[in-house]
């Protein structure tokens, strides 16, 4: 991946009560952070965002707020070969094992809730193996190192996403509708220095003792500023359409 000397992401939170049937203050004092790139490349465009502070204030207005867990959760993007030679290509699996997240559930519900997920470009993982097993007949195979790393240079390189630069994506419920457990979220999406909104359909299950939400959606490259990786005039190329999947379990703060 493309090394960055960049600042951590930060969420503290530093609450008082969060629960309305604790019998004395429960202090809540949680510093979750995505490590920082290997240092040598600029350290430009760095977004820290405290969503802890958020969060925390939500919750003091009742209701309940989740902590989404990456060891329980999985984020993917899917990225597909295309041009007259794309045979010769591969589909690609981005993952995200590391992010920070939260889900505010408010006392009227999840209509009137809220969430937030970030995470960085620079630290995904191309096509593990076990991610490519779980991602159906699209992805076969093991991918050599080799591959993996000319992956990662087209796609997140100076050419594609620019890691280094805008390491760092973020997305941010405006509204959302529908009635358990089918909700459709409106979003938007920071990513390479711009902002872009689409709608999310949304499975959530579990509320309001614990939060599993599951959804897809597709975000083009070319609106975000990025052209897809294209060789030969178009021989064999990366489609413009990626698609991010994602089920996210959250423990009850």
């Amino acid at each position: 991946m493309e090394d960055g000397n960049l600042k951590q992401v930060r969420c503290r939170c530093k609450a008082g009560t969060l629960l309305a049937t604790a019998a004395a203050a429960l202090l809540i004092g949680c510093q979750a952070t995505l490590p920082p790139a290997s240092p040598g490349a600029a350290a430009t465009a760095v977004t820290e965002v405290d969503l802890g502070a958020t969060y925390t204030e939500l919750a003091r207005s009742g209701g309940q707020v989740f902590a989404l867990q990456p060891r329980e959760s999985t984020v993917r993007m899917y990225a597909f070969r295309a041009g007259k030679a794309a045979r010769l290509g591969h589909n690609h699996v981005l993952s995200a094992p590391q992010f920070i997240g939260f889900f505010y559930l408010p006392p009227s519900g999840a209509a009137n809730g809220r969430f937030d997920l970030i995470f960085r470009l620079d630290q995904l993982e191309i096509d593990d193996p076990a991610e490519r097993s779980q991602s159906g007949a699209a992805f076969p195979g093991t991918i050599s190192a080799e591959d993996i790393d000319s992956t990662r240079q087209h796609l997140l390189g100076g050419n594609g996403m620019q890691a280094d630069t805008y390491p760092f994506v973020l997305i941010h419920s405006l509204r959302i509708a529908g009635e358990a457990p089918k909700f459709a979220a409106e979003v938007e999406v920071q990513m390479h220095g711009r902002v872009q909104q689409t709608w999310v359909a949304l499975d959530v299950d579990g509320l309001p003792d614990h939060l599993v939400a599951g959804g897809s959606f597709v975000l083009r490259q070319t609106d975000f500023g990025v052209q897809p990786y294209s060789l030969l005039g178009g021989l064999l190329s990366v489609e413009d359409e990626v698609v991010i999947e994602f089920r996210l379990a959250g423990t009850a703060l």
